[in-house]
């Protein structure tokens, strides 16, 4: 039987997670040990094969690391020259574990924009009896998902209870997943889709390619009371600009992730008029269901580490996806 060293650095997990990773672990030879912060792994990393855990400083001190799996989606700490102390390190992700509470987090969004949550906080605020804003439904309303994988798939299948008149994706390849969407645009035309959405929806990864994706023009495309929500990464957006159409009064919106975050105390998004603004935490691990899932997709993993075959959710460096 192999040998080796598994190092876990989650806060979120019960004593059952610990278990169920224990049991897999030693059953198949490797030793593991558990930290409740990268500071306090430190002196583990030395020899560990593996470590599941969320900080670059993690891998910047493994000089034996086989595998990081990150108990996140997006992988942007850990791009970059000089993260890896290994060269021979694999990065994998946890997509996947995220599409339910994301999803939820999007419909709860979607529907306090068309429902006019903020104005009718303000009125009740002002404790005033006012009932007659014009309000908006997910019924027969035309959606455009702008990133088709775990986290728009599940928010596809949401919006179908409600009886839309189009759920169109937006992807790199323009195949259409499990056929969740009516038809879905590959990004490099997606552009025409804008001007006849009631909602766009942004779970995209931040790379380079989709940096300011969502940029004046494209929001100028929008047509007049339309919502944008972001749940993926705030670089896919031009802060500014959103802005400017959210002060003017043309455009909802609801972000949870931001340009750069946190926020500065200052930031002029903080009292920006139709939005609705969370703090990056749709896709925490805070709901049970997203650490259960984590666990089981790395246990899932390490049973094929351990039989020399591919692992899932592989991450491409240079991608960043």
């Amino acid at each position: 039987m192999r040998t080796g060293n598994l190092v876990v650095v989650i806060p979120n997990l019960t004593d059952i997670h610990r278990k169920q990773i224990t049991e897999s672990a030693e059953a198949k030879g490797f030793t593991v040990a558990f930290f409740e912060s990268a500071a306090e792994s430190l002196p583990a990393l030395a020899e560990a094969e593996i470590i599941l855990g969320q900080a670059a400083e993690l891998a910047k001190n493994a000089p034996k690391l086989e595998w990081l799996c990150t108990p996140s989606a997006g992988v942007n700490q850990f791009v970059g020259e000089g993260i890896f102390a290994s060269p021979a390190a694999v990065l994998t992700n946890s997509s996947g574990a995220y599409g339910v509470t994301i999803a939820e987090h999007t419909i709860m969004m979607l529907l306090s924009l068309f429902r006019r949550r903020l104005d009718y906080d303000g009125i009740v605020s002002r404790r005033e009896w006012k009932r007659d804003l014009p309000i908006r439904s997910i019924r027969n309303g035309r959606f455009v998902l702008a990133g088709t994988g775990d986290i728009g798939q599940e928010t596809a299948i949401r919006l179908r209870a409600f009886g839309p008149k189009s759920v169109i994706g937006v992807n790199r390849s323009g195949k259409n997943p499990q056929s969740l969407f009516d038809r879905v645009v590959p990004i490099s035309a997606w552009e025409s889709l804008l001007p006849e959405a009631d909602a766009l929806i942004l779970s995209l990864p931040g790379t380079p390619e989709t940096t300011h994706l969502l940029g004046e023009k494209q929001l100028s495309l929008l047509p007049d009371g339309a919502a944008v929500i972001n749940v993926g990464r705030g670089t896919v957006v031009d802060q500014e600009a959103l802005s400017g159409e959210l002060r003017s009064g043309r455009l909802t919106a609801a972000l949870d992730v931001f340009e750069k975050e946190p926020l500065g105390k200052d930031d002029p998004m903080w009292d920006c008029p139709n939005l609705i603004l969370t703090p990056h935490i749709a896709g925490n691990m805070t709901l049970p269901w997203t650490v259960q899932r984590i666990v089981d997709l790395f246990l899932e993993d390490l049973d094929r580490y351990a039989k020399g075959e591919p692992l899932h959710r592989k991450v491409s460096l240079q991608k960043g996806y």
